[in-house]
Order: C-alpha cells, then structure tokens, then sequence
C-alpha cells in the first residue's frame, strides 16, 4: 500500500500487512470483547457515513470550514471508532478529560463550535446535558453506553448506505496530510484553556519517528493495556504507534481495576505517568512494612540493591550476584502482579523519581522515561532500549528526524514536522510560542554528556527569593519525594525571604513508623500536629537539605492532612500540580510558614 500520511490509514496499514482478530479489545459484561481490524475498518467507514448523513463536514479543511466533533469517554473501543470515523471525512475531533469541570467544558465546545458530542456514561450525559442551554451551537448527545431516552452512538452507524459509504471511500483519498485532525485544550497549571491544532502530519510523523527510535518494531503478538486518558496527546500517539505496529490495544476498565486488568491481560507494555508508577511503588511497600522476620529483611534488602542500581555501570560481580538472587526472590514477585510479561513500560507527563527507574529497571521492570509537550504531538526525547539509549534521570536522546537546542537561557526549543500548526483563534500566543519554526516549550534544560537532555524546571515555576536569588522548586520536590514518608511536596517562596514547603505525608508509611515508635494514631490532622511527628519530618527535611545550596533549602515546612487531586482541584487531569491553586487555596499554612 501507498506510505500512510493520515492518521486513519493506520487501520488500511495494519489490514495489508498483519490483519488482526483482537485490534482493539474491551471488557463488556465480565468478557474480554476484540474487534479484528477488518471489523473496526467496518464500523469507522459506517460510522463516517453516518456523520455524512447527520451533515458533518470537513468541508474546505480549514478549522473554521470543518464540523468539530467533541468525546468525553473513558479509553474504550468506541473513542477509537469515533477519532477514525471523524477523520476520514475531513472533520476535526475535540477531546476533553471525563474530569474536566464545567466551567471549562462551556467553554471549549464554544470555542470549538462544537456540532455533536459523545460521552461514556449516564453521569458524563448529565454533566453535558446541564450545559445546553449555554452551547447553541450543538445539535446532540450521543452516548456509547445504552442509556434510557439519549440517542445511542449506533443509531449513526445505521444511516450509512451505499451512496453515502462509496463518499466516505472519495473523501478518505482527499483528505491532506496538512489538515488538522484534532484540537487538544490544554489548560496546563494556570489560565483560559488553549486549543492546539494538530495536523495528520504532526502527529503521523511523531509516531514514526518515535517508533523508528525507541524503537517500537512491528509485533503483532504484542498486547498492551491502555488507561491513560486518550484525549491527552501522549496516549494517543502511542495508540497510533500500536496500529501501525500491530499491536493489540486492550483497554483497562477503570483506574481502580488496572491491577487486575494487568494480571489477565499479561501485557507486553504500556504507558504511563510518574504518580500512577509511584502508587504502585507505595503499594508494594505497603505491603513490604507489613511483612516480619527474614522475609522483611530480604524485601528492604532488595529494595536498597535497587536503588543503587545504574545500567551504565557494573556494579561489579558481588553486586550482579546479589541482584540476580534478589530478582529471584522478591522482584519477580513485582514482575508477576504486573502479568509477568512487561518488556517495556513508558513513562511521560511529568519528571519520574530516579530512585523509582533505579528499583523498576533493577527488578528487570523496564521503564523508560520520556518527554514532549502537546504542542509538538508530543515526543521531543524518550530513553531507549538500545545500549547507551538510558540514562536515570534524564528524558533520554532526542527522537531521531527533529532539531532540539537550549536557549541563551536555557530554555529547550524543538524544529521538526511534529511542531503544531498553531493555537486556534490565538495567532498572537502562537507567535509567541513558535517563532521561526522553533518551539518554545517553556521548560528548562540541560545536556547530560553531550546527548542525554535533562529537565531542570519550568521557565514559569523558577522564582526569585525577595534576597533576588533564583530557586527552581521541581528538583526540591522530587528529591523530596524520594522519601517514603512524603506523598506530595510544593516548594514555596516567591518575593520570600527564605524557601518554604508543604508537604503531604505519605500517611500509610507514617502509621507504620508511629507503630514502631509507640505513638498512637487516631487521624491524619491528629497525626501531623503530633510533636514527634513534626521532629521526625524536621530531621527528615535537615537531611535532604544538605543535597541544596543554601538558598534552596528549606526552612520552614507546614504538614497538611488531606493529599492534592483532580476531584479536589489541586491536580490537572494529567495529575501535573496546579502550583496557583494550591498557593491560593493554603494560603494560610503558607502565611504560617512565614509568620
């Protein structure tokens, strides 16, 4: 077949050169149900033809001619059908997060024009339906499940016929690689959302790069479990990257089940993000505090063989000995509640914890740290599975096909083909952010060894102590999260004369260490206000304060009782931290800190 330039060819690729029965697989009613890629070539042509019928559009493939199509949809079968399905016929998918709050929901499908919407659940359908007084532009709901007087998403399907099927077939040919296929809204950590547009070719080029440099090879016995959001732009590069490398795509049935869901599956791989690897991390521990005797010796030794491995350097023949016998006795235990087949697992959205890629790759649990904003479709770097390819603490080497360099001050700037076409409707924050043809990202960096990029903070999170000096927070509060007694951190100290810090304590580790100190545990406010509690953090922060200059320490900390989420608005739905929000809504621990 012709070399694919559109995102949707990657199901006419994978039916010419490795024809799957299980493309796609999803759990309905218990069962395991798979899609083969002839059926999902199916449903996504019925599907196009049915949009036809209702009067989408790609219209003349410019953003404000083509329909905008919304999802709002836990990763499932149906979020592929649909991303395909809208594509082919030239229309423009809108994505949003299941967690997105209303305010921001108004406004994207206004923004966006939004004609139809699809959403998961009954409780999704709620959340839009209370809007639609407030969206005059959009003409339905449809929903994926079957839910009593809402139109089901099949409802689509059945309108197609033959004329409308052979026009799906016409305008699938016409379709340019340069029209925008989807529009990503990034609310990031602070402001108005932002629509970026990203076109067939940003991110065809980003799965073929990324797949000829990590490398991902064509594998049609592979499986992999998905449960990352699939309207961030991470998972779905990487769901592209799978179709067009015949790997079977399974989807997780929640968050909550994906422990289970990796157990039945025994995956080859997936993707993830730095907090869901460090909640696996502290479950395992959990579970290692609770053991006794020998057996918790020689879980606290393995752990410590871990974090001092480097796949650099040999720790020496004693080291390899004891490593190899801790593998056989505790850390294939770990391989084992992950399905016991992970060659590979990819993580992205936020910096990963060295000590944490230290103990994963140790145990023979490959983990390879990446980085990409949306706005370049996204990968920029990723560790590799070639020799010399890793280095912890690094995102890795530059993808192969794009240009990265450093800016006088240090901020990471990107030229390639997956560079996006543009903020929609804000030319001026566009050319703020792409400025010939360079990428802008915003982040800070620095070269290891000449090859390795390693990101040291974000140009907007550095801040200048009111003594005028500079103090980036991210690597203060990732060293801090290296202890298991500290769940979340956030460095304060902007136009202060000294840094400060709160921190939430990883309160299931706490228990333990009170247990053993003889210190009774009746709640987590009780706990925290608990003088030796405080000493024990006091020593803990004099301890990792000796890794900072004296302007980086910190002085003064607060215990909060309650960790930061998405429900309760700290977090993004990528789980990033909303720095502003925190500081405005702990305002008064912060004032403590500096009464």
């Amino acid at each position: 077949m012709k070399e694919p330039k559109r995102l949707f060819d990657a199901v006419a690729y994978q039916l010419a050169k490795f024809p799957k029965n299980d493309m796609l697989v999803a759990k309905v009613n218990g069962s395991w149900k798979p899609y083969s890629t002839s059926e999902v070539a199916d449903v996504a042509h019925r599907f196009s033809a049915g949009l036809l019928q209702l009067g989408v559009t790609g219209g003349d493939y410019t953003e404000e001619g083509s329909d905008k199509i919304a999802i709002i949809s836990n990763n499932r079968p149906e979020w592929v059908f649909t991303d395909l399905a809208v594509q082919q016929i030239g229309a423009i998918l809108v994505p949003l997060y299941p967690t997105t709050n209303p305010n921001e929901i108004e406004f994207i499908l206004n923004d966006a024009s939004v004609k139809f919407i699809f959403v998961s659940s009954k409780e999704l359908f709620d959340k839009i339906n209370a809007l639609r007084p407030n969206l005059p532009k959009l003409q339905n709901i449809y929903s994926f499940d079957e839910l009593e007087g809402v139109d089901h998403w099949s409802k689509i399907t059945e309108l197609a016929n033959d004329g409308l099927l052979q026009k799906v077939g016409q305008l699938k040919n016409e379709v340019p690689e340069s029209h925008t296929a989807t529009f990503i809204y990034t609310s990031g950590t602070t402001g108005t959302p932002k629509g970026v547009m990203l076109t067939h070719r940003n991110i065809i080029s980003n799965v073929f790069l990324s797949k000829q440099s990590f490398p991902f090879e064509d594998a049609p016995h592979f499986k992999v479990l998905s449960f990352l959001p699939l309207n961030h732009i991470f998972e779905k590069t990487v769901t592209y990257i799978y179709l067009f490398s015949g790997i079977s795509i399974y989807y997780a049935e929640s968050m909550d089940t994906i422990g289970d869901n990796l157990r039945e599956v025994k995956p080859d791989g997936f993707t993830t993000v730095p907090r869901v690897l460090e909640k696996v991390f502290e479950r395992i521990m959990t579970t290692g505090n609770q053991l006794t005797g020998i057996k918790r010796k020689l879980f606290f030794w393995a752990v410590k063989l871990g974090e001092k491995y480097d796949n650099n350097i040999s720790g020496g023949a004693w080291y390899n000995l004891q490593l190899a016998i801790a593998n056989k006795l505790i850390f294939s235990k770990w391989r084992a509640a992950l399905g016991n087949n992970v060659s590979f697992i990819v993580t992205g959205g936020a910096a990963c914890q060295e000590k944490l890629l230290r103990i994963f790759n140790a145990g023979k649990i490959p983990v390879y740290e990446g980085y990409g904003p949306t706005e370049n479709s996204p990968v920029i770097c990723v560790n590799r599975k070639a020799p010399g390819g890793t280095k912890f603490g690094t995102v890795g080497p530059p993808i192969d096909g794009i240009e990265v360099k450093l800016a006088e001050d240090g901020e990471i700037i990107v030229r390639g083909p997956s560079v996006m076409k543009g903020y929609y409707k804000k030319p001026e924050l566009t050319a703020e952010t792409v400025i010939d043809g360079w990428l802008h990202t915003g982040d800070i960096g620095v070269w290891d060894e000449g090859k390795y990029l390693k990101i040291t903070d974000r140009k907007k999170e550095l801040f200048k102590t009111s003594g005028g000096k500079y103090v980036a927070p991210q690597p203060i509060e990732n060293k801090f999260k290296e202890s298991p007694y500290v769940e979340q951190v956030l460095v304060v100290g902007p136009e202060r004369k000294f840094v400060g810090a709160l921190i939430i304590p990883s309160f299931n580790a706490l228990k333990n260490w009170m247990r053993q100190e003889g210190v009774g545990f009746t709640t987590n406010e009780a706990a925290i206000k608990d003088p030796r509690v405080i000493a024990m953090y006091q020593q803990l922060v004099d301890d990792f304060n000796a890794s900072f200059n004296h302007v980086e320490q910190i002085k003064k900390f607060e215990l909060l009782p309650q960790e930061w989420s998405i429900e309760t608005g700290e977090m993004t739905p990528k789980l990033s931290l909303k720095r502003k929000v925190v500081m405005e809504k702990y305002k008064d621990a912060i004032e403590k800190i500096y009464a």
